[in-house]
């Protein structure tokens, strides 16, 4: 069989699980190589007992998010449009929306790095840099926004693209290769036995292993050049113009709602830091435990927006429906799961991380109330992907924005001032049941007015 009717037979005739299966199993891989990259920082940093290190990722932290707001941007809205273009047969369409994509991204790469780079003190103060961590977060931020920027929203916006064609597997280890060399790095930049750097080495292993990726992602495409429709040649860039607002369209709901992510984070962030270091510690070492559910339930997601799209653009909506009850049980089931453990080993989970014993404890009782969200999440993030893989814009915006940004600040002032720091953890839990429930009366409202 020939690459191009592989393909097909992936979006058109082979049965609806196993097709599922094939494009989400290769995404939540590469989605828990990341997770555990992502938790590496914090891990090894961590292990340095020295809370105001791990403070000072957990102020980045934000500043990061929105490096992957940039890449869906480009990312999700370019490999939406590309699958729905395969789906109508317009291969060359296909092409000119992922050389629009890239070059998108890359530029924007670099301008928000020359940003970064120019406010970082504000920017920094604002996400709850206090005096004692802001040198430490600085020199974190400086490899991982600055330096590793661009290297990092290539490796995820290139990872969408790729899989968009229905090569889940190519993607998935592209991002895997990015996330194994970060964990192999991270303890000999960081450790006082090897190089001794910190926060900032962790930074360097970070910015190093991201743009590895994207490399690696750049040579797939050179090698497949002829077999795959992921074109980065900027001469299609000539007819940009027709595919720009069908890209922004679809990836603005998804980078909007990581941008947001950043406000939100940040806000919370600065609500911590109001009480004490080791409870700002603590917040980032939550951030990193309720991410397990979150990725799983992404790349759960990233897997299914192809099927959706092409089906969608297809006219086979019944596959598409089935594709997406499928995905999202599997997604539910994952993070009821992780839910009844978090619950469980709280403070046993927490304290892999750092073995300061009131870190631990504001740890254990930060998870325990966060991880409450995971479940509602894990339904409203396929079905924000389905309304984005149908192109459906304003669906996909209120839903984005309802998650994350909207009613996270004043929820987080209302929560505060009636329970305190724990009130501040209660927060997304409340956000999720609300953008759930706006998700699923839109998606009846679709069903009864379109059929779909």
């Amino acid at each position: 069989m020939n690459r191009t009717a592989d393909r097909t037979a992936v979006f058109e005739t082979m049965p609806v699980r196993q097709a599922v299966c094939r494009q989400i199993i290769p995404a939540i891989a590469s989605q828990m190589i990341a997770l555990i990259y992502n938790l590496a920082d914090t891990y090894f940093v961590g292990m340095l007992n020295e809370p105001n290190q791990t403070a000072a990722i957990t102020v980045v932290y934000s500043s990061f998010v929105m490096l992957t707001a940039i890449s869906n941007l480009f990312g999700v809205g370019g490999a939406s449009a590309l699958s729905r273009a395969l789906g109508v047969k317009r291969q060359g369409d296909a092409e000119g929306i992922s050389a629009l994509s890239f070059w998108g991204g890359l530029g924007s790469a670099i301008l928000f790095s020359f940003i970064f780079f120019s406010f970082a003190r504000p920017i920094l103060t604002a996400c709850g840099a206090t005096p004692d961590v802001y040198e430490v977060a600085y020199r974190y931020a400086l490899w991982v926004v600055v330096f590793g920027g661009p290297g990092t929203i290539l490796n995820t916006l290139l990872a969408n693209l790729v899989r968009a064609e229905g090569s889940a597997a190519a993607a998935a280890f592209g991002v895997s290769m990015g996330g194994i060399l970060n964990i192999l790095l991270d303890p000999f930049f960081v450790l006082p036995q090897f190089l001794g750097m910190g926060a900032e080495g962790a930074g360097i292993a970070t910015a190093i292993s991201n743009t590895a990726a994207a490399l690696y992602f750049l040579a797939y495409i050179a090698g497949k050049r002829g077999k795959t429709v992921v074109c980065i040649d900027p001469i299609r860039l000539r007819c940009a113009g027709r595919y720009l607002k069908t890209v922004l369209l679809i990836g603005f709901p998804s980078a909007v709602q990581y941008a947001l992510t950043v406000v939100a984070i940040a806000a919370q962030s600065r609500f911590v830091s109001q009480y004490t270091t080791e409870a700002m510690a603590a917040l980032g070492i939550v951030k990193k435990l309720d991410q397990l559910p979150l990725y799983f339930s992404i790349g759960v997601s990233s897997g299914l927006l192809p099927l959706l799209a092409y089906n969608y653009s297809a006219g086979s909506q019944e596959r598409r429906r089935r594709a997406f009850r499928f995905g999202t049980s599997v997604s539910l089931a994952f993070s009821l799961l992780c839910l009844a453990v978090y619950e469980l080993f709280a403070p046993s989970l927490a304290a892999l991380f750092i073995r300061d014993p009131e870190t631990i404890q504001y740890g254990a009782d930060f998870l325990r109330r966060m991880v409450t969200a995971m479940p509602m999440m894990s339904v409203c993030y396929p079905m924000i992907i389905q309304f984005q893989a149908m192109g459906k814009f304003k669906e996909s915006l209120v839903c984005s924005v309802l998650r994350k940004g909207v009613l996270d600040i004043p929820l987080l002032f209302l929560m505060n001032g009636l329970l305190g720091l724990y009130g501040c953890m209660w927060v997304q839990p409340i956000v999720d049941a609300i953008s759930l429930t706006a998700a699923g009366y839109f998606y009846l409202r679709l069903r009864k007015r379109e059929g779909i």
